[in-house]
This record gives structure tokens, sequence and C-alpha cells, in this order.
């Protein structure tokens, strides 16, 4: 089978949600012995840099990219108000995309295109007129629930009102082109029931997958544990769950437990929160391995009130043994009980309670990352979840 990767960014290094979902299923597919072609969209915030990729990666993927800025300007973005366009895709149309994509597609066949994410949809035209490839969306997101989260959680009346225009517009325009597509492919069973609920092609759930060998359960060996959070603070989501938690949850926490120390870990640090570093409070900034990282410290803090999809972060941290103390819409999407294999906390005074129990309970934190790393380890192996969708595909293919 031949499959061409549209991606709305790198895919390598993976160094974070997106990236790590579009590769590992680019390395699942070359390792099930299938042929695989990448196209990415390079920018300013995944700038392609071809010494951070292997040489045999960019062999075996003859991997091209594109440059796009997809920097938020003005002058679209007040177009696409006035339009009812969706900024969010308009952004991403480009002339250069397009040609390159024609080239690929006049010079090759492919049996299937998997477009990832609803961000390149405006290029199904192009894929219809020079392929006869079936294509599939491979969602990572409901996109617009992100959106409509934040503005939910906004106070500012006039962001607000903007956010919302965002929201409905990628609604929009995410349920008028979902039946353009031959299929769509899931991250979460969650969201494969919303669309399920929008379209009358079929739908499959291929969640986010680990190898096992590569995620043994880590012990921390240092006295006491601590609190850590990591993320891209590029990401709208992360960066607000983050400031609720150390503005409202964080205080009453060090009241509580004045010597438990919180690390924070990610890219591109805002000014904001160097206000609240202290002795107590980290500030890690970008980890060169995030595994080795989340390995190093104990009880992991997702503090998200917006978002969708699945937190890969949460499923290493699970896989690794730790204990995970989420929002629900944190942990939407991956198959947990709360209190057996992760904690569920939604308020401050959940939080403060759950945390309190962990750092009492030092066995408690041990039996449910146990339970974390089973759960992983049965829900989210790599090599099960690119079977079932090869399997998918060449059912497709052969109907």
């Amino acid at each position: 089978m031949k499959i061409l990767f549209l991606c709305n960014k790198l895919p390598y290094p993976p160094n974070e949600g997106g990236s790590m979902a579009m590769n590992m299923m680019i390395e699942g597919f070359l390792k099930a012995g299938q042929q695989v072609k990448v196209l990415a969209v390079s920018s300013t915030k995944n700038l392609f840099n071809p010494i951070a990729i292997p040489e045999d990666y960019l062999t075996k993927t003859s991997l091209e990219n594109v440059f796009l800025d997809l920097s938020p300007r003005f002058l679209p973005a007040i177009y696409c108000f006035f339009t009812h366009k969706s900024y969010h895709v308009h952004r991403f149309i480009s002339k250069d995309f397009e040609q390159k994509l024609v080239q690929i597609l006049q010079d090759q066949e492919f049996d299937i295109i998997q477009v990832e994410t609803v961000f390149l949809t405006p290029y199904l035209k192009t894929i219809a007129k020079y392929s006869k490839a079936k294509v599939f969306l491979r969602a990572h997101n409901i996109e617009h629930l992100i959106w409509k989260r934040l503005t939910e959680n906004t106070k500012n009346p006039f962001r607000k009102l903007y956010l919302d225009h965002l929201s409905v517009q990628l609604k929009n325009y995410e349920i008028d082109h979902l039946d353009k597509y031959d299929g769509i492919v899931c991250i979460s069973k969650i969201d494969a029931e919303y669309y399920l609920n929008l379209t009358t092609e079929p739908v499959i759930t291929a969640t986010f997958g680990i190898n096992p060998e590569e995620y043994p359960i880590s012990r921390i060996k240092e006295a006491g544990p601590d609190l850590f959070f990591i993320g891209a603070m590029n990401w709208m989501p992360n960066a607000a769950g983050l400031k609720w938690f150390l503005s409202e949850v964080w205080p009453a926490v060090h009241e509580v437990l004045p010597e438990l120390r919180f690390y924070i870990a990610g890219r591109e640090i805002p000014a904001w929160l160097k206000a609240f570093e202290s002795n107590h409070v980290r500030l890690v900034g970008e980890v060169e391995n995030a595994k080795n990282f989340i390995s190093s410290r104990s009880i992991m803090i997702v503090p998200l009130h917006s978002g969708s999809g699945i937190r890969i972060k949460i499923i290493e941290g699970m896989a690794l043994g730790k204990t995970v103390i989420s929002t629900t819409i944190g942990a939407e999407g991956i198959d947990y009980e709360n209190g057996k294999n992760i904690l569920i906390a939604d308020t401050k005074d959940e939080f403060v309670e759950q945390i309190r129990k962990c750092i009492e309970e030092v066995n408690f934190i041990q039996n449910l990352g146990n339970e974390a790393h089973k759960t992983i380890i049965a829900n989210h192996n790599a090599n099960t979840i690119i079977k079932d969708l090869l399997s998918f595909y060449q059912k497709y293919l052969n109907n």
C-alpha cells in the first residue's frame, strides 16, 4: 500500500502532541512494510531543520515541506470575520503548497492519502483533480470544540466575541466538508461518536499508541514526591489551564504542603509565567527529552478546561507509571477509571485534596501508577493500532 501523508506541521522531531501523533503513524506504517510519502507544512513555530531529522527518516519518508507564514495577521482576520470564513483554515491556503502537491500527485500514484487535521481540507479539490487515491481525514481533535471551550472560559467581552466567531466558523467548515472525505480516522472514541452523527462515510478510531518496551515504569528514588506540568505554552488551552492552576490552586496547595515543589516544562514559556517562579515553583522551560523529564518527576498535573481529542502527554505519563491528576476535559478520550488509574479534579478544592492524598500516601501513588501503566499498555499499543488501521484501509480499497 502506498500512502501520502499531508501534514499541517512537521512530524519530526516528534516533540509535541500533534507531531507525535503523526510520526507514530508514519513510523508504524513504515515498520509494517508500507510505502510512505510525507508533504508537510513548515512554519516559524515548526521550522524545517534537516539537521534535526535523521537522514534515514528523510529517505524513507521522502519528506518534503513548504513554508507557510501562519502568524496571525490583522487584515486576513478581518476579511474572514466579515465574509464568514474560517480564519483557522484560511491561513493554510497556499499556492506554493498546492503546486508542490500537484507535482507529487503527477509524479506518483497513491492508494491512500491521509490528511492530518481539517486545516488542509482546502486541498481536496486539487487531490480529486490529480489523483484517484482514497482520501481520509485524520481528526486529531474536534477542532471547533477547543475554541468553543476557550470562549466559555474567557471573561473579556470583546475577546469572547471574537473567539466565538472563530469557533462558529470553524464548526461550520468542519461539518460542511466531512462528506467530501472517503472516511474519518479519529484519535478517540468520543470524537468518533461525534463524527458518526454527522457523516455517512466510514469512521474509525485509531488512537495514539506507544511501543511498550520504550515505556518501563519509572520510580523516583529521591526523597519526597513533587508535582510537574509539561506542555507547549504556545497552545492556548495549556497556557490558560496552567495560569488558572497557579493563580487559583497553587496558593492553597502551598499553604497545606509548604515543602512541595512544582516543576513546569514546555516550549515558549511566556513572560507572565515568570512572575510565579520561586523556590517552590521551578520553570524548567523546553526539555530535550520529554520522556526523561517525566520519568524524573512524580505527579503530573493537567489543569485543562478546554481542548479536544486526547492528551498524549497523559498517555506518556501513565505509561511510565506516573500518577496523573487531571480535569475531566484533560483526561477526555482516555479509557480511565477515576481513583484506580488516574485522579480527576475539576475545582480548586478537588485538586488540593487529590494532591494532599498523593503526598501523604506514597503507596497509593505507586499502586495507581502501576494501574495506569497497565491501562496504557492494554489500550495504546502502537503495533495493534497500526495493524487495525491498515486492515481498515485494505478492506476499503478491496470494496
